[in-house]
């Protein structure tokens, strides 16, 4: 289960996103805006670590960006720091890109093993905690015969259609996307 705190974020999300995505050889060059389009969230089992996937779409592409947020730096992964930001509750927090992070590569792989979903979201108001409806589901194939532990691959620009190389996917929809897109996949 993920609390969402109703606070404020310097820089946003997006503005992250949009700051990092030109350096990514995969993203193919200047961002001019940032779009976000849904996101979903695994649950890291120590309650340490922040897990959030986003789609965003950008000069008319869709791009998965899973992130993770830290209260402090990963060891030995500056390469995979995507920034810091300031939340207004939580304080500063370093930003990973997802598949730099063991924890995201595990919970993933645990996802799409255990053919689990995205976790439910709660949001914290003056009257007490509300459900939030997630803007993307996602479903784990289930793979008893996955390695313990498989090479994690994203799928930066997700397509309808498009087929993994492996049936051990992580799979997704969300509004105005009804047929499920594979998002990740286990090597």
């Amino acid at each position: 289960m993920a609390i969402i705190h109703r606070a404020t974020l310097v820089p946003t999300k997006a503005e992250l996103i949009a700051a990092w995505l030109p350096a990514q050889p995969w993203c193919g060059g200047p961002v001019t805006d940032v779009v976000p389009v849904g996101a979903y969230r695994f649950d890291d089992p120590e309650g340490e670590v922040g897990i959030e996937s986003h789609l965003v779409e950008v000069g008319g592409r869709l791009l998965h960006v899973p992130l993770t947020y830290r209260g402090a730096p990963l060891p030995d992964a500056e390469e995979w720091l995507v920034g810091t930001m300031e939340h207004s509750v939580l304080g500063t927090r370093w930003v990973y890109d997802g598949p730099g992070d063991p924890v995201y590569r595990d919970e993933l792989a645990r996802v799409v093993r255990e053919a689990d979903t995205e976790v439910r979201m709660w949001v914290e108001t003056p009257e007490g905690r509300v459900e939030r409806e997630p803007t993307v589901r996602v479903r784990g194939s289930g793979a008893a015969d996955a390695a313990a532990e498989p090479e994690v691959v994203v799928v930066r620009e997700p397509r309808p259609g498009v087929a993994a190389p492996t049936d051990r996917t992580l799979v997704g929809t969300w509004a105005g996307q009804d047929e499920p897109v594979v998002l990740a996949y286990l090597a």
